[in-house]
């Protein structure tokens, strides 16, 4: 692995050769089954991941998605908390390792990674395409098979992520296993589907979060409750997923990317510095305006019209995406 790439850059190259020998048709299916399993409504208490298809077409159907989400989540930590650097990092539920290669990403670190799951072939390819990173932290990474349930328990840690595994989980066994990550961590990264019952599992783990004396870094500019009515709407974000040629033959589409939609929470034990605001929505550009629908500390939700007479943040606005901080720093 050429030791010069960057870790978004050697998991792409890991990722191209992973459907060599496997035949479309069985990809295809595996994919299916999937999409199915993470659509659906049902926790399960058995790995979602069974075989080596399986976890296959996971890595190409589900890696390069899940590694943006993380990444922009872990990048609202990096803003809150700028001079703060993980030495240890444990990935719950981690399966081939996304959150890791995003974690290896954001600090350009040796950190040293744990990667706890319970499907054995997903830890298996996961360490294999660690192996052939180049980088540091992933080679060097630990893979060890743990049941995820309210039975986990894990050792202190500087970090602890938890992406797209709750929803995986009965609600006692979901709850037990923020509280783990809640005593073990210094920073909790969760992220989960963009949809309304991630989000709900999201305010459900910022709950627990904030009882257990974390406060929130990310998204929410404070640690009080979610200005969001129940029922009525749903905090979420996207991050642009670059799609391969080899992805797009898994996932049956034509265009060269997509736009992963997730929701986020991001607590610590340290001191930070949310945003003073979030956009919460796409900004609207609009002749010599630019509507931003906001998350604030001291105003809830709130609309903000920023016109060509605020002068630079004007500027600013007009380049303000989706889930950014504003003002900006």
């Amino acid at each position: 692995m050429n030791l010069s790439l960057s870790p978004a850059e050697a998991l792409r190259d890991a990722l191209a050769g992973l459907l060599d020998g496997l035949p479309p048709t069985k990809a295809a299916q595996a994919v299916d089954r999937l999409i199915a399993s993470y659509r659906g409504t049902t926790p399960t208490d058995a790995p979602v991941l069974r075989d080596r298809s399986d976890v296959v077409a996971y890595a190409a159907y589900r890696m390069p998605a899940t590694f943006e989400a993380v990444r922009a989540a872990l990048g609202a930590l990096r803003d809150a908390a700028p001079e703060w650097v993980p030495g240890t990092h444990t990935d719950i539920g981690g399966g081939t390792g996304a959150a890791s290669w995003a974690v290896a990403e954001a600090w350009d670190s040796a950190a040293r990674t744990t990667v706890l799951d319970w499907a054995e072939p997903a830890l298996a390819l996961g360490r294999e395409l660690a192996a052939v990173s180049g980088v540091p932290g992933l080679t060097g990474a630990a893979w060890q098979r743990s049941r995820i349930s309210a039975a986990l328990r894990i050792e202190s840690s500087d970090l602890v992520t938890v992406s797209y595994v709750l929803k995986e989980l009965t609600e006692q066994d979901r709850a037990a296993v923020v509280t783990e990550a809640a005593r073990a961590a210094q920073a909790v990264v969760i992220v989960e589907p963009g949809t309304p019952d991630g989000y709900a599992r999201i305010i459900a783990a910022r709950d627990a979060l904030v009882a257990a004396g974390l406060r929130i870094a990310a998204p929410c500019p404070h640690s009080a409750a979610c200005p969001i009515e129940p029922g009525t709407d749903w905090c979420h974000f996207a991050a642009r997923v670059s799609r391969s040629s080899l992805h797009r033959q898994v996932k049956g589409g034509s265009l060269a990317y997509e736009d992963e939609k997730f929701s986020y929470v991001v607590a610590t034990r340290f001191p930070v510095a949310p945003a003073p605001a979030r956009v919460t929505r796409k900004p609207q550009i609009r002749k010599g305006q630019v509507l931003l629908d906001l998350c604030t500390e001291g105003d809830g939700l709130r609309r903000d019209t920023v016109t060509k007479r605020h002068g630079a943040l004007y500027k600013a606005a007009r380049d303000a995406a989706w889930g950014d901080e504003w003002p900006p720093r």
